[in-house]
């Protein structure tokens, strides 16, 4: 049962001054929802689709994308070619192997940047290439300068940076500056770093190098947003997203979680439209055939619901009681929905809202009812519902009064 909550006090995030975040420079997402987030299983984008995406993307004020993987073939390329058609304010780039030829493809597809990746893992090395770290180093110095002439700016993208040797990794970008890139992207591609030993990585990482550096993060043990804020405090400034986490296996740092994040607990700003993430989470779904769980962090349909009796009483009486992030920052209000866990006071505001007054003993008949009704179906109590269980009550009140009539008729006369 909705509640406005309307009478409740207003609240408040925790003060941007008493935390400590990152440096008060500017945070860019580089949203790769229509490259790594098409390859999770099952999900296959329309040209169309990709178009739409990077619509609302681009109308929410993210400022990169990475638009797809030129190297797959012609309609990929096509796809590319139609995102950058559209000349939406953002900057489209597209994911390479450090090859001429997916350059050659990349510039075929219309793109002002590309992100070309190397493994830089021994195992990863050994298994793809049959070849050590050397040969890692000589694509970089190569592929990196063709790229450039073709008018290109280029990210170097490293593969299992997280399993990677960190001296090793340090050769790496120094390879990069070298060869003339402009960014590193540290992936840790099988997710099995935490932010502890994200923050080193990269506080190492960005001790050694004066290349922008970029966090791709990968959510294996759940730590993909975690990682993501952890590798943003120890100086990198770009970040790898994807909607609601789409991704490989696992999924991705999520749009929607990075971008809050950033704001509620630094006090930085992302360029992105927060009113915005809910819609664009709903258009990303529907492409990808995928349900957003009600529970998803940010944009998950129950996360502004409450039904706990201490919780709701809580949020009436003073929201920051049980609020840090406030919905209307996300176009979003409280629900309060009554079952199980309700108590008195949710009964007597649901029942209020809809016009009905009651006795604390109506209410408390009211409540037994509701917690009747949720065990036995497993789920909240519709608006219908209470107002037929308030008609009951009200019934048997007034059947209550009539019966004692009687009585009180008999009383008097043998006064």
């Amino acid at each position: 049962m909705p509640a406005s909550f309307s009478d409740a006090r207003a609240s408040g995030a925790p003060d941007a001054e008493a935390l400590e975040g990152p440096v008060n420079q500017t945070i860019v997402l580089n949203d790769t929802t229509l490259r790594d987030g098409e390859q999770a299983p099952g999900v296959a984008f329309t040209i169309a689709e990709k178009v739409a995406i990077a619509r609302v993307l681009a109308e929410a004020g993210v400022a990169e994308i990475e638009a797809g993987t030129p190297a797959m073939g012609a309609e990929e390329i096509a796809a590319i070619n139609a995102i950058v058609g559209e000349r939406l304010p953002l900057e489209a780039s597209a994911w390479c192997r450090m090859l001429r030829s997916d350059v050659d493809a990349a510039v075929a597809s219309g793109v002002a940047s590309v992100n070309l990746s190397v493994p830089v893992s021994d195992i990863q090395l050994e298994a793809k290439f049959g070849h050590g770290r050397s040969h890692a180093l000589d694509l970089v110095a190569k592929v990196v300068p063709y790229a450039l002439d073709r008018g290109l700016r280029v990210a170097v993208g490293c593969e299992d940076a997280s399993r990677a040797d960190m001296d090793f990794l340090v050769a790496v970008a120094e390879a990069a500056t070298a060869a003339g890139a402009q960014r590193i992207r540290f992936a840790d591609t099988l997710g099995v770093l935490d932010p502890f030993t994200t923050y080193a990585r990269i506080e190492r990482l960005r001790a050694a190098t004066d290349l922008e550096i970029e966090i791709h993060a990968h959510d294996d043990l759940g730590l993909a947003t975690a990682n993501t804020l952890a590798a943003l405090k120890a100086g990198a400034r770009h970040a790898s997203v994807t909607v609601v986490g789409l991704g490989e296996r696992a999924g991705n740092a999520p749009l929607e979680e990075v971008a809050v994040a950033v704001e509620t607990l630094y006090g930085t700003r992302s360029g992105v439209d927060l009113l915005r993430l809910t819609a664009i989470a709903e258009i990303v779904a529907r492409a990808a055939g995928r349900s957003i769980p009600v529970a998803k962090a940010i944009v998950g349909e129950a996360v502004f619901t409450h039904e706990s009796g201490i919780h709701v009483d809580g949020l009436l009486k003073n929201r920051r009681c049980y609020e840090a992030l406030d919905p209307a920052k996300l176009g979003r209000s409280h629900r309060m929905v009554l079952g199980k866990h309700s108590g008195l006071r949710a009964v007597v505001t649901a029942l209020r809202e809809q016009g009905f007054d009651v006795s604390p003993e109506q209410a408390k008949a009211i409540l037994a009812q509701v917690k009747a009704y949720a065990q036995c179906t497993k789920g909240a109590v519709p608006a219908a519902m209470l107002t037929s269980f308030y008609r009951q009550a009200d019934e048997s009140l007034q059947a209550g009064a009539s019966r004692r009539a009687p009585d009180l008729a008999l009383h008097a006369s043998r006064a």
